[in-house]
């Protein structure tokens, strides 16, 4: 059976005196070309008033509940009083596995209307319990948006709200339009409470600086190109997580977003139109993750800072009933002092007539003790001349102990030295904490692949002779690429180029177990990835060998540290004359890391790598 709960919305205010304009509004007296008011809304009787902040407690709208496979039907979707002249409709299709909804809406003024943190509106779809999901930004040309999207709820009512960016994980209070049940709608109809505890007011704004938000600049123009609307999102996102403090509570987060919006800031100065999108909704994304996680963060420190005043409160209140508690006590142990005092003063002249007879007896005892103690002190005496003796044997042991500990150090020394010149001879090598870094760059490995030229393996067997001649080393194989084509490309070529060292270190007769092998794609790089040589510096394979027999041993998870001779000389290694009797190692391919000279990813690199 359907039936239909009108659409409800409790409102807490002051009075009219006591109101402050929204945060979020605009001067009323301005009009947008479309002709709707900046900063105000129109009433069922054409009457025109402005904004005002209030605190929306709930709010309900029709939810249906579209049957599995129950085939297409149409709801209506109209405008709030913040909206009214707004009307469209949705055509919904339940199909398997997934609902499909094509809504379309008219008569739909500029977000910018109702502040100037407000770029677009967002479709949401709100379950029977109040939770939301983001169905996607509608598109806005001239007053029409059409939206084409997919859902897996099964029950839900839809609502447009205006916000400041596509990305956003809630939708704000300021709802523009939802849906309406026609007559001819397939389902059964349910109430939708959409708590606003769920749906907080002002978050936007509740963190801006005293300056407030300033509008962003939207008919600037580069070239005759209008500044797209998806940077001027990612531009709102990045500053509203900058007023929600990320960069204190999610740094890492905010700086994936300032990332992303120079890149597509950088294709927008060079006039790169299509790539600005991308990278722009990227920003955004970044930039909502990071604002959701400061409010998070810092909610649940306000929690832990007043938890902790609660409990300081305590152990106050505590220490003070301990003093009350320890002063009773001390009163009560003096009065019984006193009384014990007296007890004293009265057995005291019982006491004195036996001290005489107590005092000959205690010089009795006293002379037994004396010559009881004189035999002691001679024992101790005996016995710390034995102790002493001890202890000089045992100063002489640690002595020797220290002595041996130096030599083997100064060995181990000796033997890290030695093998760091042997090293150097053929690759460049440097000790570090970590061990010793042997460095082989890029023009060892055939362009764009992880096959090793003739001139790489003839110094690999070289360096595992030297390897094999130090028993117990341990090596790890750490590859790195330059930024140039996609982190999963560069990722798979740097892990492709590690274990195709580690096998031939391995096929040379070093322990399997002694050689491990990471890629790291395109971080940490030595150089700029600006120029030709910055990207070739980058672009190398690293053997970072340590073990107790030189006095080091590497952590279990490499953590590449690269000092300043990382970026000299990385590419001035000699080409040795090929080996043509080697036969390149074969290595698995797994699903995940499919070699470069297969199918090329979508990005591909732009110079020889």
């Amino acid at each position: 059976m359907n039936f239909r709960v009108p659409a409800l919305c409790v409102l807490l205010c002051g009075f009219a005196s006591a109101q402050v304009p929204n945060p979020t509004s605009q001067p009323p007296a301005d009009q947008n070309p479309n002709g709707y008011a900046q900063g105000s809304t129109t009433t069922a009787t054409g009457e025109t008033v402005p904004l005002f902040k209030v605190q929306v407690v709930s709010r309900t709208i029709d939810a249906v509940n579209y049957r599995h496979l129950g085939g297409e039907t149409k709801v209506g979707m109209v405008g709030t009083t913040l909206m009214p002249q707004a009307k469209g409709d949705a055509h919904v299709d339940s199909r398997h596995g997934r609902v499909v909804i094509s809504a379309k809406m008219d008569k739909v003024g500029p977000a910018t209307q109702f502040g100037p943190e407000y770029l677009t509106y967002v479709l949401w779809a709100i379950t029977p319990e109040g939770r939301a999901q983001n169905l996607g930004e509608l598109p806005l040309k001239d007053d029409h948006a059409q939206l084409d999207v997919t859902t897996d709820l099964q029950t839900f009512g839809m609502i447009v709200t205006a916000e400041p960016y596509f990305a956003v994980t809630q939708p704000s209070d300021v709802v523009v339009m939802e849906n309406k049940v026609l007559p001819d709608t397939k389902g059964q109809t349910e109430e939708v409470t959409a708590k606003y505890e769920l749906l907080p007011r002002g978050q936007y704004v509740k963190t801006e600086t005293a300056k407030g938000l300033q509008p962003l600049v939207e008919d600037e123009q580069h070239d005759r190109h209008k500044v797209p609307l998806g940077l001027l999102e990612a531009r709102n996102a990045l500053r509203l997580a900058q007023a929600a403090e990320a960069d204190q509570y999610a740094a890492d987060s905010l700086a994936k977003a300032q990332t992303s919006l120079d890149r597509a800031e950088d294709y927008y100065r060079r006039k790169q139109w299509k790539p600005v999108e991308t990278a722009a909704r990227e920003a955004a994304q970044n930039a909502e993750d990071a604002r959701v996680i400061a409010l998070r963060r810092r909610e649940q420190k306000s929690i832990a800072d007043a938890r902790e005043r609660d409990r300081q409160r305590t152990e106050e209140a505590r220490a003070r009933a301990s003093a009350a508690e320890a002063e009773q006590q001390r009163e009560a142990e003096q009065r019984a002092r006193a009384e014990q005092d007296l007890q004293a003063a009265q057995q005291a002249r019982q006491q004195a007539e036996l001290a005489q007879q107590q005092a000959d007896q205690a010089r009795q005892a006293a002379l037994t003790a004396q010559q009881q103690a004189e035999q002691q002190r001679l024992a101790a005496e005996q016995q710390a001349q034995q102790s002493q003796q001890q202890a000089q044997q045992a100063q002489q042991q640690a002595q020797q102990a220290q002595l041996q500990a130096q030599q083997a150090e100064q060995q181990r020394e000796a033997l890290r030295q030695r093998l760091q010149q042997q090293l150097n001879t053929i690759l460049q090598t440097r000790d570090t904490a970590r061990g010793l870094i042997v460095n082989m760059s890029d023009v060892l490995f055939d362009t764009n692949k992880y096959t090793l030229k003739p001139g790489a393996r003839e110094k690999l067997a070289k360096v595992s002779g030297i390897l094999l001649a130090y028993p117990g080393l341990k090596v790890q194989v750490e590859g790195y690429t330059d930024s140039t084509g996609s982190p999963e490309y560069n990722q798979r070529l740097s892990e492709q180029r590690a274990m195709t060292v580690r096998d031939y270190l391995t096929a040379q007769g070093i322990n399997m177990n002694s050689v491990t092998a990471q890629g790291f794609g395109q971080n940490d790089p030595v150089a700029s990835n600006t120029t030709a040589s910055g990207r070739q510096q980058n672009r190398r394979v690293q053997m970072v060998v340590s073990g107790e027999p030189i006095g080091d041993v590497a952590s279990a998870q490499a953590q590449p540290s690269n000092g300043p001779a990382d970026q000299q000389n990385l590419q001035n290694q000699a080409q040795p004359a090929a080996n043509p009797s080697y036969q390149q190692p074969q290595m698995q391919q797994s699903p995940q890391a499919q070699p470069p000279q297969m199918e090329q990813p979508q990005q591909q690199p732009t110079v020889p790598r």
